[in-house]
């Protein structure tokens, strides 16, 4: 039985019969599952590597705890508490992301973290959903008020977060976020020949990403031609979703995590797909369509534009991230180098992450019924 009555108007009480339970117990079964599958993949990379076998997985169980306590603490915020805190974070995420330029430490040529207390910050996945919250915000104020040049500033920030994402540089996060921002676009009902120039003007800077850097290029090279003999890690992976099978050769029966460089990371995926098999893939991708289509059919009650574009914003944000992570592993499309959401390792994405949804569901809450808040 629950703890909670539903003439209970304490704080936890409001926020037990006013969240979305659904969505977030699929979020807690992902993070239980990231914890299953990071056990799994990361001693052999970090043996690899000549550390502690459990060194990933330590610091992973110390980010996972903290990430279930962002979700939780955040869920309990208003739309205005979202909208004031998602403000400073991007403010803060925006400064840190440009000095990346110039302190960042240099990781297979691109400049993207900050060392921190001996923890190395990643603070453009920090970036993301603060982003997205305050076009959101600047999308609305424009709807409500024509006076106010909302989609204009917005237009404005996400070029600038562009340009200092691409001078690091990250092609796969700038087409993540200006995709986002092309669904918040969309949501905001603005006219169909904007949104498709968006869409035009993303494809073209996918076109001129492949003509400037190699990395990019490389990449879609080998994308097109397979047996050109480079994708050393989407080969092993695919080979690895052959020999799992519908169920798996069992827990650390698995063997391709002893040759992928990034089995605990972009491509722990297959390492699910090899010792738990099928079965357990498509419960992740259930579980990732369940979250994101829950969030989309929750909003459709509200009446406010901001909770609308932001609620949409942060699930096409976390559906896109999931199925570029998938895509690129199964060679639906190049590898773009991105973490699968709650599973893969690694403290910024993670704690981000948990940041977004934890949003998501402050402002799914259903604010109409007995103790909402409005």
């Amino acid at each position: 039985m629950s703890a909670f009555t539903r003439t209970d108007t304490s704080v936890l009480g409001r926020w037990w019969w006013t969240v979305d339970r659904w969505a977030l117990a699929a979020l807690l079964l992902l993070v239980a599952m990231g914890a299953v599958l990071t056990m799994a993949a990361s001693p052999a990379v970090a043996e690899r590597l000549d550390l502690d076998a459990f060194h990933f997985a330590r610091r992973q169980f110390v980010y996972q705890p903290l990430a279930v306590a962002l979700i939780l603490a955040t869920s309990l915020l208003s739309p205005r508490g979202v909208r004031r805190v998602a403000i400073l974070v991007f403010g803060g995420a925006l400064v840190l992301t440009a000095s990346t330029l110039v302190v960042g430490d240099e990781i297979k040529g691109a400049t993207r973290w900050l060392h921190v207390a001996g923890f190395s910050l990643q603070p453009s996945e920090i970036l993301k959903p603060a982003f997205v919250v305050v076009c959101a915000w600047l999308f609305a104020a424009g709807r409500i008020d024509g006076r106010v040049p909302g989609g204009a500033v917005a237009a404005g920030l996400l070029a600038v977060v562009c340009a200092v994402l691409l001078l690091q540089p990250d092609v796969g996060m700038t087409l993540l976020v200006a995709g986002t921002w092309g669904v918040q676009c969309f949501l905001a009902g603005l006219p169909m020949i904007l949104v498709t120039l968006l869409g035009f003007a993303i494809l073209a800077g996918s076109v001129g990403a492949y003509f400037t850097f190699d990395h990019v290029r490389a990449r879609v090279d080998h994308f097109l031609d397979p047996a050109s003999g480079e994708g050393f890690q989407v080969a092993r992976a695919l080979e690895a979703f052959r020999n799992g099978g519908l169920f798996g050769r069992g827990p650390d029966e698995g063997r391709v995590k002893e040759v992928l460089p990034d089995a605990h990371a972009d491509f722990i995926l297959a390492v699910a797909g090899e010792e738990f098999g099928l079965i357990a893939c498509l419960l992740l991708v259930g579980l990732f369509a369940f979250v994101v289509l829950r969030g989309f059919s929750r909003v459709l009650r509200a009446d406010d534009m901001f909770v609308v574009l932001t609620v949409g914003g942060l699930a096409a944000l976390f559906g896109f991230q999931a199925l570029i992570n998938m895509a690129s592993t199964i060679q639906l499309m190049p590898p773009k180098g991105m973490t699968l959401p709650f599973i893969s390792y690694g403290g910024s994405a993670t704690l981000a992450l948990a940041w977004g949804m934890g949003m998501l569901l402050a402002l799914t809450r259903d604010r109409r019924g007995p103790g909402g808040e409005r």
